[in-house]
C-alpha cells in the first residue's frame, strides 16, 4: 500500500470535528503520541512486551494523515520531502545537531 492510497482510505474514518478542525487532529497526534511513548516508557521500565505499539503509531499516522490533508498535502508528499531533507541534511554533514534549518 502507497501512502496515498493508505490516505485514500484513511478519509473514510474521519467523522466529525477530524474532518472540519485542523485542532482536533493536531491534540489527537499529541494524545497518540503520548501512547507510544507510553508503551515504550513501560517496556524499558517494566520490561513490559510491545504489545499494541503497531496499533498506536497506525493511530498516529492516521492523525498525520488528517493533519497533511488540512495543510492540502498528501502523506506522499510528506515523506518525500523529509527524505529530501534528510539526505541534504547527510550530504552536509549537519545530519547530528539541532534547529530545523541545519
Amino acid at each position: 500500500m502507497t501512502f496515498n492510497e493508505y490516505q485514500v482510505e484513511a478519509d473514510k474514518a474521519a467523522l466529525g470535528l477530524a474532518t472540519r478542525t485542523f485542532w482536533y487532529s493536531a491534540l489527537g497526534l499529541a494524545g497518540e503520541a503520548g501512547e507510544v511513548a507510553e508503551k515504550i516508557k513501560k517496556y524499558y521500565r517494566d520490561g513490559a512486551g510491545l504489545d499494541g505499539l503497531v496499533k498506536e503509531l497506525g493511530d498516529v499516522l492516521w492523525y498525520l494523515s488528517q493533519i497533511a490533508r488540512h495543510a492540502n498535502s498528501s502523506l506522499e508528499e510528506v515523506a518525500k520531502a523529509n527524505i529530501e531533507k534528510l539526505a541534504s541534511r547527510k550530504a552536509r554533514g549537519v545530519i547530528h545537531g539541532g534547529g530545523d534549518n541545519r
